[in-house]
């Protein structure tokens, strides 16, 4: 069994309050937790309201579908225009760990 987790870091758009950024980040999750059938939460940065850390875990039999899967969800945020992608790191668990 292997897990994976994802960071993302980012930096929002026209957002000047928290409550603006919680409509900027609400459909963000969702749409990660839709399209690619992970575990995702807000994370961090929970203060800031021009900042965003996104947190992304999964669970396949092997290694090579978690990489994909996270790099899948690393693409898509990258592909946002609404947002900027800061930074993703990422960490990946097997049964040796």
């Amino acid at each position: 069994m292997f897990v994976g987790s994802l960071e993302l870091d980012l930096l929002l758009g026209d957002v000047h309050s928290l409550k603006q950024k919680r409509s900027a980040v609400r459909p963000v999750v969702a749409e990660l937790r839709k399209r690619f059938d992970v575990a995702v939460s807000e994370a961090g940065h929970l203060e800031l309201h021009r900042r965003a850390l996104i947190g992304v875990a999964t669970v396949a039999a092997d290694a090579a579908h978690v990489r994909d899967v996270l790099d899948n969800c690393e693409r898509f945020m990258v592909g946002r225009t609404d947002m900027e992608l800061l930074s993703a790191r990422r960490r990946l668990f097997g049964d040796d760990d």
